[in-house]
């Protein structure tokens, strides 16, 4: 059945305005939906294990043979070590930023509790949840490496420059200043290649932390030691005094779309030396490198957030948009044909003469004279 005139306006009024909204949304839904995704969410917790690279060297100091009557220092060989860090989100959190907690352990596993422990810190940082970058107040964060009385961690302020624990949405093959906890200072993490891990493309980055003096970073008593020469194993009769040092290479395999770490990698180095240049005893010496189910982890989180930006930046505004402009013709069309005289009406020739319309007046002829 045909609609009339008024019914076919109101329709293409119909279609046109939802034409018209369907494309609206189409270019808002990336602005605002994307801008959301891409802030680190505040249900974050994140576990990563690392160990011995296959093949790499690995040494450890034997501390029991500091303290030991006789004997020098001994450095044990092929220690299998095991780097765990477990990532949450603290208060305080809001919309814009968000505290994150970075607890951290590095093992000895051929040996039991306490005596395996090698280094243990708890890392908190505030940072801006768009960019993954501290906040601008001082201080921003803290980092405690020992306890109390009541095995409760020490923090100590300290404020954290450059990204730490996330990179930017959209990762560039550029340097980024990147926070070193153990020095606490920051350094550039360059771009070195972009390659491919499990089928993924990743931008491979890599730190390199010169020579620090860890005496000067914390005044631990086990960073400055004061020991006889025979225990140091040099020259000389009466005590030498050395200091920790450190240096570390460390590389990252960032997804770059969404700045997922999949996969990192620590060349560390701690050592005694009375100069920086000329090590003298390990303390440890290892290249720990992401285990590969912390490697899958990190590549199906990347994954998630990939298919989230790819429906609500690309999938769905396209969609949208298709649909509003097919819904806007038509409204048009249906718009432009509902203003035209419907066919069959109005005066019309016929055989014999003409013919009115349907609603013509009707001529009367009287007959009462006929």
């Amino acid at each position: 059945m045909a609609l009339s005139a008024g019914t076919r306006r109101t329709v293409a009024c119909l279609l046109v305005g939802l034409g018209a909204f369907m494309i609206v949304l189409a270019l808002m839904i990336p602005a605002y939906t994307v801008g959301k995704l891409a802030k680190t969410p505040l249900d974050l917790e994140i576990t990563t294990i690392a160990k011995n690279a296959p093949g790499s060297e690995s040494q450890v100091l034997d501390s029991k043979s500091l303290t030991s009557p006789e004997g020098s220092a001994k450095v044990d060989s092929n220690v299998p070590l095991v780097s765990q860090r477990f990532v949450t989100v603290e208060e305080p959190s809001n919309a814009t930023e968000m505290t994150i907690q970075a607890g951290q352990t590095l093992r000895r596993i051929d040996k039991q509790g306490d005596t395996g422990l090698l280094t243990a810190t708890v890392d908190r940082v505030t940072i801006d949840r768009k960019t993954g970058e501290p906040v601008a107040k001082e201080p921003n964060g803290s980092i405690a490496v020992t306890v109390d009385k009541e095995m409760k961690s020490v923090a100590e302020p300290v404020q954290h420059v450059g990204l730490q624990y996330r990179f930017p949405l959209g990762t560039e093959k550029k340097s980024y200043p990147y926070f070193d906890l153990n020095a606490r200072k920051t350094f550039d993490i360059n771009f070195v290649e972009e390659t491919e891990i499990n089928s993924m493309k990743v931008y491979h980055f890599q730190q390199s932390i010169p020579a620090t003096n860890m005496w000067d970073v914390v005044k631990a008593p086990t960073n400055k030691l004061e020991l006889p020469a025979a225990k140091w194993g040099v020259a000389g009769d009466g005590p030498v005094t050395m200091t920790r040092f450190y240096t570390n290479t460390r590389d990252l395999w960032v997804e770059p779309e969404t700045g997922t770490v999949i996969k990192g990698g620590e060349q560390i180095h701690l050592y005694y030396a009375r100069t920086g240049d000329k090590p003298e005893v390990t303390a440890l010496k290892g290249n720990i490198v992401f285990d590969e189910p912390t490697i899958e982890s990190q590549i199906t989180v990347a994954k998630e957030n990939i298919d989230k930006l790819s429906l609500f930046g690309r999938i769905m505004p396209i969609v949208l948009g298709v649909l509003g402009a097919i819904l806007l013709i038509v409204g048009v069309l249906i718009g432009i044909r509902g203003g035209s005289a419907p066919a069959g009406r109005g005066n019309r020739l016929a055989p014999g003469g003409p013919v009115r319309g349907d609603d013509s007046p009707t001529q009367v002829i009287d007959t009462r004279n006929l």
